[in-house]
């Protein structure tokens, strides 16, 4: 639903032109969530910069034009079951024929083997599976979700740089050779996690949830000011721990010995958190983050959208950038990241209406004559 179709925009947003195929009912994030006039503002978001067509691939007339589509294309990402694409007579081999250099991208919950290769997989149960939940949130309630797609998204980011390398395998030792990039959900935000195997591997721990503060390093948590705003405050760095004791004014406490690397500071951590959240609590959020910019210290506000929208640091830099919609006017989105000095990118225009491109694809890139569209629409297959 997201993490192949976000590879894509990611793409995108630096020059791609991407050719979004949707079946001719249109694609599930058009009626995902928050819509205003009739805008899915997800589909805003994702379908960016893409030209959409609409195409039954499960018909054979479908995968001959598909076929036909595929022939001088980079890059095919797909996010089906594995073996539907060959059901349809579109696997990597028949394609591989047509476009020896196609670089092929599958995005599946669970990958293309295994004994959970043909379940459904979405975000939700990658985020489970991967170990992600089971340490987040606190001890005494529930392992917490996400509220946002941060299995496919981190699955995304993932996969565009596997078709960057992929790529780049093809132009520099490859012989012009695609190949198939096997990309499950679940199995980049594990690795994202950090070295969870090896401590179980070698300590026999299991990691279990801790709120806000961190089972490696202290002091790390979220802080309550005197004017009810919230602070996350990080201390890993020995020299920043060093830095905050100043500035709460308990600077003796540096010259405990337990203080001087994590893990006499994680065994204190308790305490230390206790002289943080005093020192904090009775200062507003100004104070504290003025006092910590002045001393050095870690710690930034915990933000909602509305504070985002407000902040100069956001502005400063555009990280929210505002592009035409010819139903909404004036919207505001996410802008290009990273930035690069040289291509720095651009959003040309939100997600398209249903099928807009296919006269330009269709009839004038692939020569499909009026007739023949008129038939494969009569047949419902665009």
């Amino acid at each position: 639903l997201f993490a192949g179709p976000v590879i894509a925009s990611f793409l995108g947003d630096y020059g791609a032109d991407v050719v979004k195929i949707e079946q001719p009912g249109g694609d599930n994030l058009r009626s995902l969530g928050w819509a205003k006039d009739g805008v899915s503002l997800w589909w805003a978001f994702v379908g960016r910069g893409k030209r959409s067509v609409t195409l039954k691939l499960s018909d054979p007339d479908g995968r001959d034009v598909a076929k036909e589509l595929l022939k001088d294309k980079d890059v095919l990402i797909e996010n089906f079951r594995p073996g539907t694409l060959e059901k349809w007579g579109l696997g990597p081999e028949v394609l591989h024929e047509i476009n020896p250099g196609l670089v092929i991208v599958r995005v599946t919950g669970f990958g293309q083997t295994g004994p959970y290769r043909d379940l459904p997989g979405f975000g939700t149960l990658a985020e489970s599976i991967s170990g992600y939940a089971y340490i987040n949130g606190y001890p005494d309630k529930p392992p917490a979700l996400p509220p946002f797609a941060l299995g496919d998204g981190v699955a995304a980011l993932t996969g565009v740089g596997a078709v960057m390398m992929a790529l780049w395998w093809r132009e520099h030792g490859g012989n012009g050779k695609g190949q198939v990039i096997d990309l499950s959900i679940y199995e980049p935000l594990f690795w994202l996690l950090g070295p969870q195997a090896l401590v179980y591997d070698q300590l026999g721990i299991v990691q279990e949830r801790t709120g806000n503060a961190a089972p490696f390093t202290a002091p790390r948590n979220a802080y309550h000011t005197s004017d009810d705003k919230w602070l996350g405050m990080s201390a890993s760095a020995q020299s920043i721990a060093e830095r905050v004791m100043r500035i709460i004014g308990r600077e003796d406490l540096i010259h405990e010995p337990w203080f001087s690397n994590h893990t006499g500071r994680l065994q204190h951590a308790d305490e230390l958190d206790r002289l943080i959240q005093e020192w904090i609590g009775q200062r507003t959020a100004k104070e504290v983050l003025d006092a910590f910019a002045k001393g050095e210290g870690a710690i930034a506000q915990i933000y909602s959208i509305a504070d985002i929208f407000e902040d100069p640091q956001y502005a400063a830099r555009e990280t929210i950038t505002t592009i035409q919609h010819p139903v909404l006017g004036p919207l505001k989105m996410p802008n290009v990241i990273p930035r690069l000095s040289a291509t720095p990118g651009r959003i040309d225009h939100a997600g398209p209406d249903l099928g807009s491109s296919n006269e330009q694809v269709y009839e004038r890139e692939l020569g499909i004559s009026k007739e023949r569209l008129a038939e494969l629409k009569a047949k419902g297959v665009i």
